[in-house]
């Protein structure tokens, strides 16, 4: 496997696919999935000629189930890491969920001379639970109750989350697709369940305002009206005021997990940006 290790001897696993002279699309996955929720773009990418990055963060898919470490700023100098062993630079981040909060922290902390364009799809910042100063939040007992389902019974958590309102198959008339739903579940369940139990709180309970006022690149805000796990008033709108220089994308009736659902949408769109 592709492998390197970083200071605090984690592995983190990642691919690299498509022509090395090429400019790279790094991927940054969702929680508690893998670079594997990004096949489908990857392989759309590398039909254009792009060369293709996606890791597996730390406790997640392939990489070191280490019991520390699960935060943003470890995530952030994971990516950071793995970007300085492939000596990439030009990069173009694309970030899905949590992955989007991880990717924003990279871009911010670590990317100044090695990103140039970011992209947040569905993504949690600039802070998901409900504080004085984020009054639209969701409130801390959200996140309390993912913590005790996945305490409890983590395979079957991993079963009815999919299957509900991840990819927005709870909606009436919406038909749920059993091999999106199995892979979800089978990219979870390559994790580790301490990784997933603390990523809840790094990805509820950061705060990224000032990584999104520091990111000057060219950023892309893509979210859904109806998107059930980061609801759209308090992060999108919200992230895209926040950027130097950002266009945000409204979807109507688009599920959290859009990138799997409605890639046709989505993968054209994505290239726009990125060709622009």
């Amino acid at each position: 496997m592709s492998t390197i290790t970083t200071k605090d001897g984690t592995e983190i696993f990642y691919k690299d696919w498509g022509p090395k002279d090429a400019q790279p699309i790094v991927f940054h996955h969702g929680w508690p999935l893998s670079g594997d929720d990004w096949d489908t773009q990857m392989l759309y990418f590398l039909d254009k000629g792009c060369r293709v990055i996606a890791h597996d963060r730390r406790g997640h898919g392939r990489s070191s189930q280490v019991s520390d470490g699960h935060d943003m700023d470890h995530y952030a100098a994971d990516v950071a890491a793995v970007i300085e062993h492939l000596n990439l630079r030009n990069t173009i981040h694309i970030g899905h969920s949590t992955g989007g909060g991880e990717a924003a922290r990279y871009v911010a902390r670590h990317g100044k001379e090695r990103a140039a364009k970011l992209v947040l799809i569905g993504a949690v910042p600039p802070i998901m639970v409900k504080t004085p100063a984020n009054p639209g939040g969701l409130p801390i007992e959200v996140f309390d109750e993912l913590r005790k389902s996945l305490a409890e019974n983590r395979t079957q958590f991993y079963v009815d989350f999919p299957s509900g309102p991840f990819y927005g198959f709870n909606r009436p008339g919406a038909e749920p697709i059993a091999s999106v739903i199995q892979n979800w579940w089978r990219q979870g369940m390559m994790g580790g369940a301490k990784a997933h139990y603390d990523g809840i709180k790094a990805f509820s309970e950061t705060d990224f305002t000032e990584d999104l006022k520091a990111i000057d690149v060219p950023t892309l805000v893509m979210h859904s009206k109806d998107d059930q796990i980061v609801p759209f008033a308090d992060s999108a709108p919200l992230s895209a005021k926040l950027l130097k220089n950002s266009v945000l994308k409204v979807y109507e009736d688009f599920s959290h997990g859009m990138c799997a659902t409605h890639a046709d949408v989505v993968n054209p769109d994505l290239l726009a940006f990125i060709r622009s």
